[in-house]
């Protein structure tokens, strides 16, 4: 029997503590009235789930009290965790990253600096060769002699093969030739690291299209993941990176890290809302196994624990 709390509990525990486990108590009431709604807004809001978003999940949970007429809060509580539930399901999309065996899979891996991407990309690796698939890392990040080099570090942790080139190098070149490499070496999984400048910056999104152009000469369907890596610490402010990275670089999935750190863990409720894209992992601590495969009902129900 799948335990959200064991693959969560621990996860949320300060999101669960600063909000939403006030939010769970809110329904032991024996009254659905205005008072109650108006806490449950300031709630979401103080939570980082955006005043649209909490607009949204008040008035859907609203309707369903009514067409049901739901009376008691327990049964109130439960329609809230659908509606939650059914923001963070993406149409079915999460957890669903795929990588099959015997053929050559691309991932391209996006964010600003400081959000835990070369550790996201180690934690992907690791995931991936536990479940018996052949990875190797691209080093693209070339304008950071410092990223490269803890990409190498992170890669001996997972016990992948890093391809890299000189600090200043062409980022294209380097993916070349780790494109190269792991078709040579029968790999299932290319998993690309790219600079993490500011999103605002014109030149970082212009080097992501050529990462596109090079890649697609080898194989035209690649990258066939482009995964953001979000800080959940960041709140509101993943959420404005979120929308300028899936404007220049098409974003297939999000890994949101760091989600253990923070008491904002409600900004995924407009994140996925909004772009409509799949949140595939949680990074749900430091160590290098501390990635979980997202499941929108057991988040909800570890945030909402009772």
């Amino acid at each position: 029997m799948f335990d959200p709390f064991r693959h969560f509990g621990g996860a949320v525990k300060r999101t669960r503590d600063a909000v939403f486990g006030q939010v769970s108590d809110l329904f032991d009431r024996r009254q659905l009235d205005d008072d109650l709604w108006d806490e449950l807004e300031e709630l979401l809001i103080r939570a980082d789930v955006g005043v649209p978003t909490t607009e949204y999940i008040i008035e859907s949970l609203k309707d369903r009290v009514r067409q049901e007429r739901i009376k008691e809060g327990a049964v109130a509580r439960e329609a809230l965790k659908q509606v939650l539930t059914v923001i963070l399901d993406a149409e079915g999309g999460y957890g669903a990253m795929d990588v099959p065996t015997g053929e050559l899979t691309t991932i391209l891996v996006v964010g600003v600096n400081g959000v835990g991407k070369t550790t996201s990309i180690a934690k992907l690796a690791k995931y991936l060769e536990d479940r018996g698939r052949g990875c190797l890392i691209a080093a693209a990040d070339t304008f950071r002699a410092a990223a490269i080099d803890q990409m190498k570090i992170w890669g001996e942790r997972a016990g992948v093969p890093v391809v890299s080139h000189q600090p200043g190098s062409d980022p294209g070149a380097v993916v070349y030739d780790a494109w190269q490499a792991a078709k040579a070496r029968g790999a299932d999984a290319l998993i690309v690291d790219t600079a993490g400048r500011l999103h605002t910056k014109f030149n970082l999104m212009e080097e992501l299209r050529k990462i596109y152009r090079v890649l697609g000469k080898q194989d035209p369907r690649a990258p066939q993941e482009t995964l953001l890596v979000l800080d959940a610490t960041t709140g509101q402010n993943a959420l404005i990176q979120a929308r300028e990275f899936q404007k220049a670089a098409g974003v297939t999935g999000l890994i949101l890290a760091k989600i253990d750190g923070t008491a904002k863990g409600g900004a995924v409720f407009p994140i996925v809302r909004e772009l409509k894209v799949p949140i595939y992992f949680l990074g749900t601590g430091e160590k290098i196994e501390d990635l979980e495969p997202f499941n929108p009902r057991a988040f909800v129900d570890a945030l909402l624990q009772n």
